[in-house]
């Protein structure tokens, strides 16, 4: 079969590798129907600090079970399937408590497991991990499904951690794709008030249909502070209740504490490392968000998008096929696309 496989810093290609296979009895070999290419991976491809290393990538993908292993009871040949980035065995006190992202048997595909940017991928603990979704291959919500593996996700996972109440302000500190999936969620919590920040005008622009009430281009040598100032203005001088911080690193961190009010929270969705958390002491500022347990808000969120209630599938900006996956990189890293999807 054909896979994307990373040798290193801007240095991807399209092989023949061994067919994915069964390895233990409760294992499910998944064909790759849509898959997409992450932010996570994007660092990979430009040799960034991150888990994406190679030579296998991609972690999002939705499929058809192909093959089942003796143990797997749940699923058959020929279900359609979504996937969790990060797979767990299902049956550990993490797991058990909702935690999936803690599994100790656990992992996330392209890393410890097979790379989603393939045309199939042996998937671990198919029962605990794949939820069946009653589409066929052509159906127009795929995309939406697709977000649901990972960035929709986390996007809900901030605003649920952030525990965002009707009423409530936010502040979304990034314009990728989960502080788009960020916004989508605090519209639906009831948010009162939904500030993006960011630096690109055309996503800034997206974030007011997926529900910004207001939005700051923060751009230039004065956009941090500016920004700060905006969202303090906007919420009468105090901060945002909730602050959900997309970018990575110590800098947008202390951007969104300084947006967030004494009292507030502070989701940190963007990579480690984590920076400086006086604040938590000082201000009381609750600190939350981190990995997602992407499964354990998998069947609320296909739900949503099988009953029409939820498309968040807009935030790919481009299609690429398999054989052709270098250039979705490529545009990711060019800033042309934010969000790539990828046809096996």
């Amino acid at each position: 079969m054909k896979a994307a496989i990373l040798h290193g810093k801007h240095a991807l290609t399209v092989e023949t590798v061994p067919d994915a296979a069964l390895q233990a009895p409760g294992d499910a070999v998944v064909r790759v129907v849509v898959a997409g290419i992450c932010g996570t991976d994007l660092h990979g491809y430009r040799g960034l600090p991150g888990p994406v290393t190679g030579p296998r990538c991609g972690h999002e993908f939705v499929g058809v079970v192909e093959d089942i292993g003796g143990e797997v009871s749940t699923l058959r040949p020929g279900t359609m399937v979504v996937a969790p980035f990060n797979f767990a065995d299902g049956t550990c006190s993490a797991c058990l408590t909702g935690s999936h992202n803690a599994c100790a048997a656990g992992g996330m595909f392209g890393v410890q497991g097979d790379g989603a940017q393939a045309e199939a991928v042996r998937v671990p603990f198919a029962d605990a991990n794949l939820v069946a979704v009653p589409v066929d291959e052509n159906d127009e919500r795929l995309p939406s499904l697709l977000t649901l593996t990972d960035t929709m996700a986390t996007g809900l996972h901030a605003i649920k951690t952030g525990r965002v109440a009707p009423g409530s302000s936010v502040a979304v500190v990034g314009d990728g794709p989960v502080g788009m999936c960020a916004v989508l969620a605090a519209r639906d919590a009831g948010a009162a008030r939904i500030i993006l920040v960011g630096r690109h005008e055309a996503r800034l622009s997206k974030g007011k249909e997926f529900g910004a009430t207001d939005t700051f281009n923060a751009q230039g040598s004065e956009g941090v502070a500016e920004s700060v100032d905006y969202v303090h203005t906007a919420t009468q001088g105090v901060g945002a209740d909730v602050v959900v911080e997309c970018g990575g690193g110590p800098q947008a961190q202390d951007t969104a504490f300084a947006m967030c009010r004494a009292g507030g929270a502070v989701c940190v969705m963007g990579s480690p490392p984590i920076g400086d958390v006086t604040p938590v002491f000082l201000r009381g500022i609750t600190l939350t968000g981190g990995l997602t347990p992407a499964r354990a808000y998998l069947p609320e969120l296909v739900e949503r998008v099988l009953a029409g209630t939820l498309a968040p599938g807009s935030i790919f900006e481009k299609t690429v096929a398999l054989d052709d996956i270098v250039s979705g990189y490529e545009a990711m890293d060019a800033r042309t696309a934010s969000k790539v999807l990828v046809l096996p």
